[in-house]
């Protein structure tokens, strides 16, 4: 016993009525406590000044009353109805009749006795002596509820009795009877019934009753009521207990020991005085006195685990009694000790700690928790047992987890760990519960290929060779048998369920039968073929690259079939692989992958992956690093060849690198022939695909841009650029390859502003020679030639551009200049004569004006100027010297018919200009379209439109 384990599953609660950890029997409790029962959630206690008390959970007291004049002894609160059965001693001066009598109080019904105090209605109060029951002292009490209000009450007494009282005590319909235990063999008085218990077991009631020298068992069932002594020992009062199942327990200082109907059972060897025996939701309690230390010890036993659950130091008890989930101790000063049981986590928790699994798993096994909770602490222990590399031990763990655990968690670890025993051992366990799912079969299949099972194998191959769905996972199925070797069965496997492209990878990657397996292509509807094709492409083309290029064009063209063109071409196009899908497998083999490209376009002309082909094309035959499955080849072989000869060459005593040397130039020399000539296709490509009549290209422009820059490829950044009118970007491309005759050769087809071209180029190209720091006399005077021609710069401007190039002499530039100088001195001339002339103008319209306002003016004219009759009054002259009969005016008198038009068409040409002048825009675009933007401005100073347009004024100002 004194190797049983210690822990602390239960643990102290804080119950005291100020929420701390101590509490104490309420102060209005002034007596001593005699008694203390448990049930219906309150906890009664009697005391010697007749009083007894209720505590609710906190020990605050509910109510109390005084149920006795002197003391109450003992006291019972029944479990299935609200009633306290008390018996006490109501001190009656009477020497006839006895003190002593029993209450029955129906806490349901509560009396007011006063304005202060109230007090249970109490149903019944019996008489516990009679001249027929002689009294003597109470030693012990017990109540058993049979059928309420059907009541079994046993009273035990110092001299061996025990009185008995049976039926419905409320209405007195009872009965009494005595039993008696046997005399001390001493001949002795009869000694003190020390314990009591009550035994059911379906209409047989029983009664244990013990003293200090032995243990006996009524069958009250029968009349009369049978004595049977069970041990010729006892124990002390407090020392005894039911247990759950009905077995009486009694504590000895040498042991505890537990009787059945038939003797003695179990015994337990605790040593010590066993001051109180109890039972507690499996545990046994027991507070043992130890004599050395005068101090009491809790101990809370599990029996069946056989260990310690809890043990504390306690002080001196004076009741022990069990509610609220608590075990409450009640010690003589009055304080109150409630202890409580950890839950199960807590308990668990600890015991993983110290790696107790074998404790963990007894513990929830006999506090029957629920299936999912001790299979979670069986894994815990099988991983304990995994991690110390005692695989059987574990598995024979996790085996008892099937229904409960995941299986893939158990599988894991043991593909991980490789104990594929154990992993089959748990795969057919789980088969024989019909847990099993597909994949667990499909794992157990590759078990038996793992350990070499051929028979087992071929059995599971052939139960699934019939008629019917394949019962297990076809792709992880074939993957096992490949994995084992078994490529015959894996194919087998394949075909039936018609996973052509596992079919085909077991040919190609395990079998390398690479003909079979485009035949088997071949044979294969146009969409599979595709999927298949899609799938191990990679390999074909590595292998057989010429015969898969050939089945991608009857693919992508369906030129075997030519029942299905019977619609348009396009839309027969849509129901046909596009050779973009087939692009991936071409990774490591450009070459084919253009061949196949360039075979397509010439085949279809009108595909809806016209443009991505396009694109695809121009990459392969833009890119430098294209590398060649041929060239590689024969790479191979020279390099192979080379090795050889090397070899014979040192066995015969000399080296030669003059061969590698000339070999390795020649295929440089090959290389860079097929870059150009792919080159040559690309720019045929471009051209071809965007030829004038197109307003887009076939092909993405942004994208053929870029490789062209990426790869340095000029003609096809020139055709580019030329294409978007990007005239700019064309001359850049000649000033970064320094071609001086290109540049100006480009400008010259560019910067033809009757071609459509900008004729601004010529202005760029003069500012490059300006800061090329370097001579170039010869291109600028032929720029300088297009310039004038054009005059699209400024002189002022040509002589500081060129200014900046200290190369250049006055030379270049001195004809040039003699001649724009001498346009310029004939357009000053010019201007000269124009000014004289609008000035005599002028001059003689302000006379005209100045005449008008101080002469007068005398109109002479005979004749109508509009019907050409003689003129006759009523008459009307306008001062434009115009005179009108005033009928042929009609009603507009007030001006000449004759000079209205004109007017109107300046007037509104002025409007037009006030107009024209508050539209920024059109004056802005004006001056950048314009060669020479000050004449612009100066027409509109001359016009008077800058100079007289007024800025309306902002609001607030």
């Amino acid at each position: 016993m004194y190797q049983w384990r210690k822990f602390e599953f239960f643990e102290e609660k804080a119950a005291g009525r100020g929420g701390g950890s101590s509490a104490a029997v309420p102060a209005e409790i002034a007596g001593h406590v005699t008694c203390c029962s448990g049930g219906r959630g309150r906890v009664a206690v009697g005391c010697d000044d007749g009083t007894v008390g209720l505590l609710d959970r906190g020990f605050r007291l509910s109510y109390g009353f005084q149920a006795y004049a002197s003391s109450a002894l003992f006291l019972q609160q029944l479990k299935q109805k609200n009633v306290l059965v008390t018996v006490g001693d109501d001190d009656q001066s009477s020497s006839q009749s006895s003190a002593i009598c029993l209450k029955v109080f129906d806490l349901d019904k509560v009396q007011e006795e006063g304005s202060s105090t109230t007090s249970p209605f109490c149903v019944q109060i019996l008489r516990v002596f009679t001249d027929q029951f002689p009294q003597a002292k109470i030693t012990s009490f017990m109540v058993l509820e049979e059928a309420p209000p059907i009541l079994l009450i046993a009273i035990g007494l110092d001299n061996g009795f025990i009185y008995c009282i049976k039926g419905d005590i409320a209405r007195e319909r009872i009965t009494r009877f005595k039993l008696q235990v046997e005399a001390a063999s001493d001949g002795s008085t009869s000694l003190p019934i020390t314990g009591l218990g009550f035994r059911i077991e379906g209409q047989a009631h029983q009664l244990f009753a013990v003293t200090p020298s032995s243990v006996s068992l009524f069958s009250l069932h029968v009349q009369p009521p049978r004595r049977q002594t069970l041990d010729q020992i006892g124990c002390q009062t407090n020392a005894v207990a039911m247990s759950d199942r009905m077995d009486l327990i009694i504590g000895r200082p040498e042991a505890v020991y537990f009787y059945e109907v038939d003797g003695r059972g179990p015994c337990w060897a605790f040593d010590g005085e066993k001051k109180f025996v109890g039972w507690f939701r499996g545990y046994l309690l027991c507070i043992i006195d130890d004599q050395r230390t005068q101090k009491g010890t809790l101990n809370v036993y599990d029996l069946k685990n056989r260990l310690i659950a809890h043990s504390m130091p306690v002080g001196d008890v004076s009741h022990l009694v069990c509610e609220w989930g608590y075990i409450i101790l009640i010690m003589a000063d009055k304080k109150i000790l409630c202890i409580g049981e950890k839950d199960m986590e807590s308990k668990l928790d600890m015991l993983f700690k110290k790696n107790l699994y074998t404790v963990a798993i007894n513990l929830v096994q006999s506090q029957q928790a629920d299936p999912a909770s001790t299979a979670e602490v069986l894994r815990k222990y099988g991983d304990h047992l995994y991690g110390k590399q005692e695989y059987d031990e574990a598995m024979s763990q996790y085996i008892h987890t099937i229904g409960h655990l995941e299986p893939s968690y158990v599988i894991q670890k043991f593909l991980d760990a490789k104990r594929i025993y154990n992993l089959t051992n748990y795969l057919e366990k789980l088969h024989d519960r019909g847990l099993a799912s597909k994949d667990h079969t499909t794992l157990l299949l590759n078990c038996y290929t793992k350990l070499k099972d051929v028979e087992k194998l071929n059995d599971f191959i052939k139960d699934e060779d019939g008629i019917g769905e394949i019962k297990f996972d076809v792709e992880t199925a074939i993957r096992v048998c490949r994995a084992a070797g078994y490529h015959e069965h894996a194919m087998f496997v394949a075909k039936k369920a018609g996973r052509h492209e596992l079919y085909l990878k077991i040919l190609l990657e395990d079998l390398g039968r690479y003909d079979e397996a485009l035949q088997y292509i071949s044979g294969l509807e146009a969409n599979q073929a595709g999927l298949t094709v899609k799938e191990y492409g990679k390999i074909l083309v590595e292998h057989r690259p010429a015969e898969t290029v050939e089945i991608l064009l009857r693919l992508c063209t369906d030129v075997g079939d030519p029942t299905t063109r019977r619609g348009s071409n396009s839309m027969h196009l849509l129901t046909v692989p596009s050779p973009m899908d087939f692009v991936n497998i071409f990774v490591h083999s450009p070459q084919y992958l253009m061949e196949f490209l360039e075979n397509y376009i010439k085949a279809v002309k009108d595909s809806p992956a016209q443009t991505e082909i396009h694109d695809t094309l121009l990459e392969l035959y833009i890119s430098n690093d294209l590398s060649f499955p041929s060239i590689s080849r024969e790479n191979g072989f020279e390099n192979h060849s080379i090795k050889e000869t090397k070899g014979k060459e040192t066995a015969n005593g000399y080296k030669s690198g003059t061969r590698d040397k000339a070999n390795l130039g020649k295929e440089g020399t090959k290389i860079a022939k097929d870059i150009a000539d792919r080159r040559n296709k690309g720019l045929a490509l471009l051209k071809s695909a965007w030829t004038p009549e197109m307003e887009d290209p076939l092909y993405d422009v942004d994208l053929a841009l870029i490789l062209c820059n990426t790869h340095a490829f000029k003609d096809g950044l020139l055709f580019l650029y030329e294409k978007l009118k990007l005239y700019k970007e064309v001359i850049s491309c000649y000033k970064q390859a320094h071609d001086h005759q290109g540049l100006i050769a480009c400008c010259k087809k560019l910067g033809d502003s009757s071609q459509g071209g900008d004729p601004s180029l010529w202005g760029d190209l003069l500012k490059y020679f300006g800061e090329l720091g370097e001579d170039c006399s010869k291109e600028v005077k032929e720029v300088l030639t297009y310039i004038e021609k054009e005059d699209v710069v400024p002189p002022i401007v040509v002589l500081q551009t060129l200014s900046k190039n200290p190369c250049l002499t006055l030379s270049v530039v001195k004809d040039y200049i003699a001649r724009k100088l001498e346009q310029e001195s004939k357009l000053i001339e010019d201007d000269r004569k124009s000014i004289d002339k609008y000035q005599e103008e002028t001059e003689l319209m302000k006379r005209e004006i100045e005449d008008l306002k101080t002469n007068a003016k005398v109109f002479q004219l005979s004749k109508c100027t509009a019907c050409t009759f003689t003129l006759d009054l009523p008459a009307v002259h306008f001062m434009c010297m115009h005179s009108f009969h005033l009928r042929c005016l009609g009603d507009n008198e007030k001006e000449c018919p004759e000079c209205a038009p004109e007017y109107r068409s300046v007037m509104e040409a002025k409007q037009k200009l006030e107009q024209n002048a508050r539209d920024h825009d059109l004056f802005f675009k004006q001056l950048r379209s314009s060669k020479d933007g000050f004449s612009v401005i100066a027409e509109y100073f001359s016009k008077g439109i800058v100079s007289k347009t007024t800025v309306p004024p902002e609001n607030g100002r």
